[in-house]
């Protein structure tokens, strides 16, 4: 599926512009077969079920063609879309590539999202199967799965990976033992594979949630400019503690680890002892990490060192933060900050000195060693003072085609290609670079995961009159939830039993001894 093809200028004919993940993939295997591809976080068992996988590219990619040949079995089309609902281990990973072998898009869905969510960004694309798992810690992810389907009319498909899943939901599992078999031959594809859909993830704008679509080539340009500003040696180990059900997820972890053909160590967010054990272990001189931790996790003697990394990509989900972090003490670890706009764009930025660099208007250009430099970005600033993105790596079309046709939450690109991310900027008198002011009006982002305020504040005001809802500022987090309300246990519960986020349902938890009622 190439959206918005009769628009769409003519595909460059260099070689690299038609490479699909796939495709880098396989490359991979051909040159580095008995090498370590995948690594799952040595605490698994801690929160879902299965011991630790290790894989090989030639084992991974017997998995992979394993998952994509059932997917066909199934009589699921060519571009299908398959929802993944899954931890970050190995089999998120195999998932998506399996998927993509498949011919199909995948969509993979935020962990704390629960039914509500789930069900309305899944009906609105149309998804046809849903793939999770039995849990993750405590959480029955085989039975939310389960009522996710039964209110999205078109999945006639649900899987899982675990032990004891629900009745109705397919074991997945038997994909690690299948035998070697024929390889799954690429889909053909007309016109460039690389203009055709890949992924598709979800925006939280003021109108709702927002499917948003991109290509191969997309997802390629973002993963390019991360790395190479991180500079990562062919081969080079990373560890990923960033779960990849986002673009920047996908952008930051997956695609560089297939650009350089190392070793993915996947870390399921948070665990110091096992984040230690990785980076040492599998020898990682590229780390993944949130933004607004990475200095703390410096001084925690968990970044840097004799046992690497040697380069920090830190990940910044509310930007407006990045000019106000702390200063990096440059001790041999070189750090990469790379603001996310939403799921519309980032930017990766090497550190020069101690402190973030301001974002510059216009092209950017990424270094590419001897070959010059790659565009992998436009910069501009709207007429109402806000940050809109271009370029490569930006989408340009709403999806799924025909919703531009619709009043529903969709994707809104201007005439010249370039999306308002809304987030408000300001321009530095003396530098000449843009400083991000504050994320879009209305929305609050909780650690990543991006909320309509007004749209909660209204939810709970249904469940309880006089109740209060407010997002209060949080150094690590951006924003937390506070609620308040005459009876938080059953405001609690009613959010329990319409499936809404265990990040609202946390807002009303009970108050700890000496915490003020404002604060609640």
């Amino acid at each position: 599926m190439i959206l918005g093809e009769h628009l769409r200028a003519k595909s460059s004919d260099s070689p690299a512009a038609r490479v699909t993940l796939d495709d880098l993939f396989r490359r991979a295997v051909a040159q580095r077969a008995d090498a370590l591809a995948l690594a799952d976080p040595p605490d698994r068992p801690t929160f879902t079920d299965g011991a630790p996988r290790r894989l090989t590219f030639a084992e991974a990619d017997r998995v992979i063609s394993a998952i994509a040949a059932r997917l066909r079995e199934l009589g699921l089309p060519t571009d299908a879309i398959v929802a993944l609902h899954l931890p970050n281990t190995v089999e998120s990973v195999l998932m998506l590539l399996g998927v993509l072998r498949a011919g199909m898009i995948a969509a993979p869905l935020p962990l704390l999202w629960r039914q509500a969510d789930a069900a309305t960004a899944l009906g609105r694309i149309g998804a046809r199967a849903l793939i999770s798992c039995r849990r993750i810690g405590e959480v029955s992810f085989g039975e939310l799965a389960m009522h996710i389907a039964a209110e999205t009319f078109p999945i006639r498909f649900v899987g899982a990976f675990g032990d004891g899943l629900p009745d109705g939901v397919v074991p997945l599992d038997d994909v690690f033992d299948a035998a070697p078999a024929t390889a799954v031959a690429p889909v053909a594809r007309a016109g460039n594979p690389a203009d055709h859909v890949a992924v598709v993830t979800f925006d939280v704008s003021p109108d709702g949630i927002t499917p948003v679509a991109r290509s191969h080539a997309e997802l390629l340009a973002a993963g390019l400019a991360v790395e190479l500003e991180a500079r990562a040696g062919p081969e080079a180990g990373i560890l990923g503690a960033l779960a990849v059900a986002s673009f920047a997820g996908i952008a930051t972890t997956i695609v560089p680890w297939l650009l350089v053909g190392g070793t993915l160590s996947l870390h399921h967010p948070f665990d110091p002892d096992a984040f230690a054990v990785q980076r040492a272990g599998d020898l990682c001189s590229v780390a993944v990490v949130p933004g607004p931790l990475a200095q703390r996790l410096l001084a925690a003697g968990l970044l840097g060192g004799r046992q690497g990394p040697e380069t920090v990509i830190a990940v910044w989900r509310a930007p407006e933060r990045l000019s106000a972090s702390a200063a990096w003490p440059g001790d041999g670890t070189a750090l990469v900050d790379v603001p996310v706009f939403g799921e519309i764009g980032l930017i990766a930025m090497r550190r020069a000195g101690d402190r973030a660099a301001g974002l510059h208007l216009g092209r950017i250009m990424a270094a590419q060693g001897t070959a010059g430099a790659t565009h992998v970005l436009d910069i501009s600033r709207t007429p109402a003072g806000t940050i809109a993105l271009a370029g490569p790596m930006v989408p340009r079309f709403p999806f799924p085609p025909g919703s531009e046709r619709s009043d529903g939450p969709r994707l809104k690109p201007a005439e010249d290609g370039s999306v308002d991310t809304g987030y408000a900027c300001r321009i530095d008198r003396e530098t000449k670079l843009l400083e991000v002011d504050g994320p879009p009006a209305g929305i609050v982002s909780v650690g990543g995961y991006r909320f309509v305020l007004r749209e909660l504040q209204d939810l709970i005001g249904r469940i309880e009159d006089g109740s209060t809802l407010a997002a209060l500022p949080d150094v690590l987090a951006g924003h937390r939830l506070a609620g308040g309300g005459i009876d938080r246990d059953a405001i609690r519960q009613a959010l329990i039993d319409q499936g809404a986020s265990p990040l609202l349902v946390a807002a009303f938890s009970p108050r700890r001894p000496g915490q003020k009622a404002s604060a609640a």
